[in-house]
């Protein structure tokens, strides 16, 4: 496993700070801005920009929070049908209360929570009231009339007039939200409406790390973010507009270019006068591009995410979550660059895993899985499963081992503490197996790491599994995908189910 830095996060964060306080002298009165992709958490980010803080944008915040007010959208929709996050497996109603509860923890307060395309679901006006009742201020913004063509509709009282304005006392807001789609623009573009009816000279700009617009457009860690968006149909495209204002090729993607006609006639529609803008690439103020130090070290990392997206589509296809054309977008991407699954080292390792399991209980009827892990030095480790433990559970114990120095035929867990366990599942929960998931050997792990100096050296170890990458052949029950998320561990797997049974619980 690569862990060469080929990004400069204080760089970047300073680069990124100028970019916005310059955009911000453009528009003194108020600046709106849109923050696109993850405010925290951005995994996706870090992974194919090795050395860039997954929680940067939340610092930039913080340095601006004295001038700026935050406003959260979440879309009617997103709440209705419980649209999962995936890298927390949370819903984004409920990532939306977790982000509200992060920002607090750095100091920084949401001014209110906009729901978007609001039409009175019944889930939505659950989740209002929840927010409301705790001292939150909630708006309602229902779909604009006449969007997106008839532009006298939208900008006039019956569109964006249509929403209620939310006041802000800072010169810059910042819009975001979990997820695209969460009604940002829209918000920022209502908000524009209201100030210049009131004769507030205020402006609109985007902060969106991905695609960056300054490296070439089939560099794989613009790729990479083609195949993170892949199951909502997004592309990555030279800017037509850009191009020909200033004989310019930069990137910009497919949302962004379609609606930037309209948008210019809205923005236009709402100063009544001439837009600021020229191309979708200029209402941007990004900077990630600038705090790339070793372009080597992040296109290797890139070309490692476009595969772990395979492998993700793959699993959520199998799931019924998205359509085959997005495993076969993915797929196609990965051709591109020359990319194949098995270029991910911890693969043949978990699939060889599986296979010296089948063969050792050659007769048996049960589901041989297997799974490896790539550990911070290089070492591979894998792990397969038997009737005490999952193969999940056996990898991490099998890793901390190695980490530890434990020799392979100690045994970590108390067989008392194990058939305990077993017997709990078995005769009082009713379960159909006595096999410990990930989540249930850590616990007994914790428990006998109290008598067991053995247990406590590899409870020690632990911290070390971060980040780590790991494959596992069959999709993995929840106690296991809990288990493996807590560390943060880069996980992916083979799109085929651990059991015959369609309920896993």
């Amino acid at each position: 496993m690569n862990h060469a830095a080929g990004f400069d996060n204080d760089a970047y964060l300073q680069k990124q700070k100028e970019a916005i306080l310059e955009r911000m002298d453009r528009f003194p009165t108020k600046l709106y801005l849109e923050f696109g992709g993850k405010l925290f958490f951005d995994f996706h980010a870090a992974r194919v920009l090795p050395g860039y803080d997954p929680n940067v944008k939340m610092k930039l915040l913080r340095e601006l929070r004295s001038r700026a007010d935050i406003l959260l959208c979440i879309y009617a929709g997103d709440i209705e049908r419980k649209k999962v996050r995936a890298d927390f497996g949370i819903t984004y109603d409920v990532d939306a209360l977790k982000l509200i509860d992060d920002l607090r923890e750095w100091e920084v307060g949401v001014r209110a929570v906009v729901i978007t395309r609001f039409d009175n679901q019944p889930a939505v006006r659950i989740f209002k009231n929840k927010l409301e009742r705790q001292g939150i201020q909630v708006f309602t913004h229902r779909f604009t009339k006449g969007y997106p063509t008839d532009i006298d509709l939208i900008v006039s009282d019956e569109g964006y007039g249509a929403n209620e304005n939310i006041e802000t006392e800072h010169p810059l807001v910042i819009v975001t939200g979990p997820g695209p789609g969460s009604g940002k623009l829209a918000t920022c573009l209502s908000q524009l409406y209201h100030d210049h009816r009131r004769g507030l000279a205020s402006g609109y700009a985007k902060f969106e790390t991905f695609p960056i617009w300054n490296l070439p457009l089939k560099h794989p860690v613009n790729v990479a973010y083609e195949a993170a968006t892949a199951d909502i149909g997004d592309f990555n495209l030279v800017d037509p507009f850009h191009l020909e204002a200033y004989g310019q090729a930069v990137v910009n993607y497919n949302r962004d270019v379609e609606v930037f006609p309209v948008l210019r006639r809205i923005l236009e529609k709402i100063t009544g006068g001439p837009s600021f803008y020229r191309s979708p690439t200029d209402m941007g103020c990004n900077a990630a591009g600038f705090g790339i130090t070793d372009d080597n070290v992040v296109r290797d990392a890139a070309k490692q995410e476009l595969i772990r997206r395979y492998f993700r589509y793959l699993c959520e296809y199998t799931l019924g979550f998205v359509e085959r054309e997005t495993v076969q977008r993915a797929e196609l991407l990965m051709k591109e660059l020359g990319v194949e699954p098995e270029d991910r080292r911890v693969v043949a390792p978990a699939r060889q895993a599986a296979a010296e399991a089948q063969a050792a209980g050659k007769g048996n009827k049960g589901i041989f899985v297997g799974a490896a892990m790539e550990l911070r030095d290089g070492t591979v480790v894998t792990g397969k499963n038997s009737p005490l433990m999952h193969a999940a559970s056996a990898l991490v114990l099998n890793a901390v081992k190695h980490l530890a120095g434990i020799p392979d035929k100690i045994h970590l867990l108390s067989p008392s503490i194990i058939e305990s366990v077993g017997t709990l599942k078995k005769d009082v929960f009713g379960a159909n197996t006595v096999s410990l998931d990930l989540s249930e050997v850590l616990i007994c792990l914790s428990i006998n790491a109290s008598t067991n100096p053995m247990a406590h050296m590899a409870l020690e170890k632990m911290r070390e599994l971060q980040g780590c990458e790991v494959h596992i052949t069959h999709i993995p029950t929840p106690g296991d995908d809990a288990g493996l998320r807590r560390f943060g561990i880069n996980l992916t797997t083979d799109p085929h189910f651990s059991s015959k049974q369609l309920f896993v619980a």
